[in-house]
């Protein structure tokens, strides 16, 4: 819910109170004690990202470090996107041949059916 902003939060206790009072309370609390009802951010989470590519420490050691150590993690990442969607392709692809095999086989039994 943290990536849908405080609304979404809000939407929650709302109907936490309107199905169950103490739900509704307990939400209630949980966001003023993780300071997500006082945000200013739309998006809640208290995790940001520490690493900005645009930003250089000043260290002339560490900063080419830091370029190439991003630009591998994004490359790795690509490849993983792509290798999750070949994944998903293929067991797309076998769920669609199981569901033509089984089409077929039950079309067939059907037309064993009627010549009998």
């Amino acid at each position: 819910m943290d990536r849908r902003g405080k609304g979404a939060w809000l939407a929650a206790m709302v109907l936490g109170f309107v199905l169950f009072w103490p739900l509704g309370l307990a939400l209630l609390f949980y966001m003023i004690w993780s300071n997500r009802m006082f945000s200013n951010s739309k998006s809640c989470s208290r995790t940001k990202s520490f690493y900005r590519r645009d930003a250089a420490s000043g260290n002339t050691a560490f900063d080419p470090y830091n370029a190439s150590t991003l630009r591998r993690l994004e490359e790795e990442q690509l490849e993983f996107e792509s290798f999750m969607d070949r994944l998903r392709a293929a067991k797309d692809q076998t769920e669609f041949d199981e569901f033509m095999k089984d089409r077929s086989r039950k079309t067939h039994d059907k037309a064993a059916q009627s010549e009998a």
